[in-house]
């Protein structure tokens, strides 16, 4: 992997930067003027960018701030001063308005996996060189015993807790939730803190307060603020609270190598904030969120904390350090947790980590002959700095292998137009149609065509879930899965992968709208392409019955492929083969039968033991009888007769029942479900070594 170094610092220009030392040192243009033997004019030029001191005025400058005449000359470091880093805390709004928390931060479950699809989409946003790919690293750390006290320590604790004993006292949700955080801490004396790392990403640039990147993600809620042509897969500015839900504390450190130069530098710009709700200490009264930097100088932020440009030590201390000079950002969680319940060891987090990036962003892990790896990610976790769980990189072939192997084949340009052998990747274009911006396009007029990629390849015999199509646009992040309905009966379990907009590798203006009109659909959690606030203010009626229209065609679009692959096939099992064979003769009473039930959607599974687990969703047709099916379990093996195993378990639903080993469908019932599980005992052959067969006749004796 090339390494890419950080842009050469270039020193900032002489009035800015002798402006800021003169507000860092408390002294005035008059007392300069004064020291240095000059006129008011004088400095006041050098100020203003005007005019800049001879060589002997900029030596006696440094002697008056305290610092050498190569500070002066490259500009890249700030005077000393006496004023040390230190927690500022926003007082209370003189309205007398609270926050008891904040709201951003409900926005999503303070989920392990939640994090790592937000954050991890934010850095792909901010890929700095499109040449690489941006490199994600999540370090997990249990801190206790002195390794613990040293970070408190570094992290100002004591000046904290007044603050969080007094927020914890509410009833809210946020002070309950600080209440206990506080009381592990106290008792366990046990840390877990989380840093995420990214490297060529574009870093937090920009000004303290003012429109920027840095501004946006530690300064405001709700702002956006990408830069990414229109490629961004957030739209919210809401993905960043996550870092701060995920903390028991509400508190996150960040060290950002910036792209590009502010204050003439890029390296180590540092800053903490914290979110606690409404609260007194000592009669102050505090609006919740704090930060920790060096006090500003600014007259319009006097004492503001403002980030600072740490030096080596103080980022150690604070288990800041990132790896290379690379552009990106670093953010420290304090207090790491996974709200959901899935996690408590060390290693639940570790796996919940891996598997989450895995599948989030297999699609962006991969690079092919037309396009190379959007993303690399790692998980390492450590306790006291020491390796507990060793470094995993996550390996999109290894997690998603059907998937990855269909994608590849798009970015290689290896995709097939039929099916002929288990390998293969079938590709078919899918039509979208992108509704007109109101205000603009003619009337009636029902949009631009776009044409998406739909990607289809035989599932791996090892896949959890089968039969779906994974939905992407933009940097290839996940958005969605949708189960296709009415498929063919007897289908070979699949995967299959949508690409639309930027995913699709392409450019041009109908790219272009694709992307923006779903994006436009994608709620917060950009887990669906939907009806949304924007989307129905922002487009022309009829936005949300194209998006069914697309979903119907990509839903058809799966039918034909598998419907040509069927014909194409001339050997060799499938998996479920004739899952349903019913019978459709003439009935007793000399009438035609009813049309035969259709399958909805089907699973399969084998478990540690062996034995097949079956799930089948039917969609019947109206009849005046019911519906009475013997299901059999046959074994497709390689050669000879298909052997029947019996059922270790048979079990109907809400809309039908199992009754000595039939299921039984009442007149009327339009859907139902059955499972069966096999008898292990009953098969001839390991159940890994075969594939099943199940016939759904109509039982001897029953109506149907």
């Amino acid at each position: 992997m090339p390494e890419f170094p950080p842009p050469t610092e270039r020193g900032e220009a002489f009035g800015p930067w002798l402006a800021r030392q003169l507000r860092r040192a408390g002294m005035s243009q008059a007392d300069l003027a004064t020291q240095v033997g000059k006129t008011r004019a004088a400095v006041s030029a050098w100020i203003n960018g005007r005019a800049e001191p001879r060589e002997e005025t900029k030596a006696r400058i440094a002697e008056i701030l305290g610092t050498n005449l190569a500070a002066i000359v490259t500009r890249t470091v700030d005077v000393p001063t006496g004023r040390p880093v230190r927690w500022h805390h926003r007082p209370a709004h003189a309205d007398g308005g609270r926050e008891y928390g904040n709201a951003a931060a409900f926005a999503f479950d303070a989920d392990l996996s939640v994090l790592a699809r937000e954050a991890t989409q934010n850095s792909l946003d901010e890929r700095y060189d499109d040449r690489a790919p941006v490199r994600v690293h999540y370090t997990l750390h249990e801190l206790d015993g002195p390794h613990l006290d040293a970070f408190l320590a570094a992290l100002r604790w004591n000046e904290l807790l007044p603050h969080y004993e007094e927020a914890s006292q509410g009833n809210q949700k946020v002070s309950r939730s600080l209440r206990s955080a506080l009381e592990d801490l106290s008792q366990e004396h046990r840390l877990r803190i989380l840093r995420i790392d990214d490297y060529n990403a574009a870093g937090l640039t920009g000004p303290e307060y003012s429109d920027g990147r840095f501004a946006a993600v530690v300064r405001r809620q709700l702002d956006s603020h990408k830069v990414t042509g229109g490629r961004a897969g957030g739209s919210y500015g809401l993905g960043k609270a996550t870092l701060w839900a995920t903390s028991r504390f509400g508190l996150v450190l960040i060290n950002s190598t910036l792209s590009e130069p502010h204050e003439g530098r890029t390296t180590g710009r540092v800053i903490g904030r914290m979110d606690l709700p409404w609260h007194e200490v000592e009669g102050e009264a505090y609006a919740g969120p704090a930060w920790l930097g060096e006090p500003d100088t600014d007259p319009e932020h006097e004492g503001v904390s403002r980030s600072w440009w740490a030096d080596d030590e103080t980022v150690h201390s604070l288990h800041l350090g990132r790896s290379s000079g690379e552009p990106g950002t670093s953010f420290l969680i304090v207090g790491a947790h996974d709200a959901s319940g899935d996690t408590e060891s060390l290693q639940d987090m570790h796996d919940k980590l891996v598997r989450s990036l895995a599948d989030g962003f297999w699609a962006a892990m991969l690079g092919g002959r037309s396009a190379g790896p959007l993303l690399e990610a790692r998980v390492t976790t450590l306790r006291n700095g020491e390796v507990y769980i060793a470094e995993r990189h996550v390996d999109p072939h290894f997690h998603h292998p059907a998937l990855s192997r269909a994608l590849q084949a798009y970015l290689d340009g290896d995709t097939v137009a039929e099916l002929t052998s288990a390998g293969q990747v079938v590709r078919a274009d899918v039509p979208l149609i992108v509704t007109p911006l109101k205000g603009q396009g003619r009337q009636r007029d029902k949009g631009r065509e776009h044409r998406a990629a739909l990607l289809l390849t035989p599932a791996d015999e090892n896949d959890a879930q089968i039969n779906r199509v994974v939905c992407m646009r933009g940097n290839r992040m996940t958005i969605t899965e949708q189960r296709p309905r009415d498929l063919p009966l007897g289908i070979p379990p699949f995967q299959a992968v949508l690409l639309a907009g930027y995913a699709t590798g392409r450019d041009g203006e109908d790219v272009a709208l694709a992307e923006a009109f779903l994006r436009a659909s994608e709620p917060p959690e950009h887990d669906r392409w939907d009806r949304t606030e924007e989307l129905t203010t922002a487009y022309q009626r009829g936005a949300l019955a194209r998006l069914k229209e697309f979903r119907s065609s990509i839903d058809k679009t799966i039918r034909l492929l598998l419907g040509k692959r069927e014909i194409a096939r001339s050997e060799g099992p499938a998996v479920l083969r004739e899952l349903l064979k019913l019978d459709t003769s003439t009935g007793p009473a000399g009438r035609r039968a009813q049309s035969f039930p259709t399958v909805r959607n089907i699973e399969a599974r084998i478990d540690d033991r062996g034995a097949w687990h079956v799930t089948v969703h039917l969609r019947l047709p109206d009849a005046p009888d019911p519906w009475v099916l013997a299901p059999v379990a046959k074994f497709d093996v390689r050669s000879g007769g298909r052997p029947s195993v019996d059922w270790e378990l048979l079990v109907g639903s809400e809309s039908c029942r199992a009754e000595n080993g039939t299921v039984i469908v009442e007149p009327g019932v339009r859907t139902a479900v059955f499972s069966g599980v096999t008898d292990p005992t009953t098969h001839p052959v390991r159940g890994r070594y075969a594939r099943l067969a199940v016939d759904v006749p109509k039982a001897r004796g029953g109506a149907a």
